[in-house]
């Protein structure tokens, strides 16, 4: 199949399906997900010639279960960002508009299945990179509680965040991936829902607010709270953690390997000054705990994805992408990504919910009411052959 929006980075040779619950699915891998006899870059140079020997767990899971494993996608380099505009792979154009950003840094798995390249995507979430790309493409995706679901065989961006999980055109098709690859759990959840007062100080485009005011209302009882920090200074912190990660897991990495845009984020985790990163890991903690009581007392949380839509791969990335999506990696909770409506120039808008581990299964609930309300999804005008259809 023809890909001209730059999703793929690998075709399997042998893609192959199986009996089993996902049987005939046919499922793209980000880049920095192990798949045997597949490169495994990380979108990386320092990695392109790596070639995974054994499928990463959750992988294994999804061919045990009968899925077709049909490539590698492509991604921001490192996972580290939400654009995919990749240095050494290329950029990854919006199905919806090319030229655009899918987002990141699963970009590729949000590409690949808005245009309908494969069934269903794996991606990686660090502080929303399974959801903007949802959100960006207009699909549907799912970050798991990090800690149900296996990090083996993943290229880490930073492991107390990190999440592997699935993207799809459809609830049905989501929750199905998603209960074979991690753990669901069937706890109940409070009958409300939680969400922040004044978008959490978070500056919107008209197109968020209209579609988050219309997701807000199909959901009736929904309390607001305030958390104890702002959401920029919360995704600050949680990127000072990252690359602080990644500045020691790459110290020994052939610096002509690494982008300079890489390199330059990177160094700003060891620039950080000891009291200064006190300071992050006081608000991160902060920030985890007032969320999950919030949302135990009041209900899963409802919140706009990213406050904008998809931006042309030419301007500069906005710094507050992943504003309301790090909420979910800081506190290790499970969220769900889906599309709630289209800005005036047909670019689409994405909301989120997020509850706590062991309510998946209230999670997909709510999910599926609010998407019946929303009725927004909409494929892409463009066919995966480029054409208008």
């Amino acid at each position: 199949m023809l890909d001209p929006f730059n999703a793929f980075v690998e075709h399997a040779p042998d893609a192959t399906a199986a009996d089993g619950p996902l049987s005939g699915i046919t499922i793209g891998v980000k880049a920095n997900i192990a798949v045997r006899g597949l490169h495994w870059t990380a979108g990386m140079a320092l990695f392109q010639d790596r070639v995974a020997g054994e499928d990463a767990e959750v992988v294994a899971k999804l061919r045990t279960a009968g899925a077709s494993i049909t490539g590698m996608l492509n991604m921001e380099e490192a996972a580290l960002g939400a654009k995919t505009d990749n240095p050494w792979f290329g950029p990854t154009h919006n199905p919806h508009r090319m030229g655009h950003t899918p987002g990141g840094s699963s970009g590729g798995s949000g590409a690949a299945v808005a245009a309908g390249l494969c069934d269903a995507a794996l991606g990686t979430d660090t502080m929303g990179s399974i959801r903007i790309p949802a959100a960006y493409c207009g699909v549907y995706g799912f970050k798991p509680a990090q800690t149900h679901v296996s990090q083996l065989g993943l290229e880490l961006a930073e492991p107390d965040f990190d999440a592997i999980g699935p993207l799809a055109r459809s609830l049905d098709l989501l929750e199905r991936v998603a209960r074979v690859m991690s753990d669901v759990g069937e706890k109940a959840a409070p009958s409300g829902w939680a969400t922040l007062p004044d978008m959490g100080g978070v500056e919107c485009q008209p197109a968020v607010l209209n579609a988050f005011a219309s997701a807000r209302a199909a959901c009736g009882d929904v309390s607001e709270f305030a958390l104890p920090h702002p959401l920029s200074r919360v995704r600050f912190a949680g990127f000072i953690k990252t690359v602080r990660f990644m500045a020691a897991h790459f110290a020994d990495a052939d610096p002509a390997l690494l982008s300079d845009h890489l390199r330059k984020l990177i160094a700003y985790g060891p620039r950080r000054s000891d009291a200064d990163w006190a300071e992050d890991q006081k608000v991160l903690a902060e920030t985890a705990d007032a969320l999950r009581n919030a949302i135990a007392k009041h209900g899963p949380m409802l919140l706009p994805t990213a406050p904008q839509t998809a931006f042309a791969h030419s301007v500069a990335a906005p710094a507050n992408q992943a504003d309301f999506t790090c909420l979910a990696n800081v506190a290790g909770l499970p969220a769900i990504g889906l599309p709630a409506g289209f800005s005036e120039h047909g670019l689409p808008v994405g909301v989120q919910i997020i509850a706590l581990p062991g309510q998946e299964s209230a999670l997909v609930a709510r999910a599926r009411t609010l998407d019946a309300a929303l009725a927004a999804y909409r494929p892409p005008m463009l066919s995966p052959e480029g054409v208008s259809s």
